[in-house]
């Protein structure tokens, strides 16, 4: 092997360009060099992975999969704490929950979710009972009363 003269014109320089424009073409990494085939399976006798559904990207490397159920959780935790709207929480939470049991996650704000909601719908069904009774109370006493202001044993009713 020669090495070429600097010093001669049309001597081509180590990593230069030919003199036809064109220089060969080196494979990308994991592709095949020029007339060789694709492999048929990797190494070992291991299959591909499975490409992920049209539309969607597989998760990136050290990135866990998402929760489906995690925003559902949330919702459900905040409706939680508004008296009737507890309910819809209360549903939501729940559903949160068994999507994300579904795919195997866990989900804690689900279950906080469920056990506020329950908690705040129980006191509001209580809280609707007690006024519910007291007014009952009032539209019995001020029925036997009749209309004006009365006082009875130290309480003072205005009944219309």
């Amino acid at each position: 092997m020669t090495t070429p003269d600097p010093y001669t014109p049309g001597t081509p320089e180590p990593g230069a360009t030919p003199p036809g424009g064109t220089e060969p073409q080196q494979p990308a990494p994991g592709q095949p060099a020029p007339g060789q085939a694709y492999p048929a399976q990797p190494a070992g006798g291991q299959p591909y992975p499975a490409a992920p559904p049209a539309g969607q990207y597989a998760p990136a490397y050290g990135q866990p999969p998402q929760n489906p159920g995690k925003t559902l959780g949330i919702v459900g935790l905040v409706l939680g704490f508004f008296g009737p709207l507890s309910l819809v929480g209360l549903i939501l939470s729940i559903v949160g929950l068994v999507k994300s049991r579904k795919v195997g996650q866990p989900n804690g704000v689900a279950i906080a979710g469920i056990i506020v909601s329950a908690l705040v719908l129980l006191g509001t069904i209580i809280l609707a009972v007690v006024l519910g009774v007291a007014a009952s109370h009032l539209l019995e006493v001020c029925g036997d009363l009749g209309p004006g202001v009365h006082d009875v044993n130290g309480i003072t009713y205005t009944c219309s």
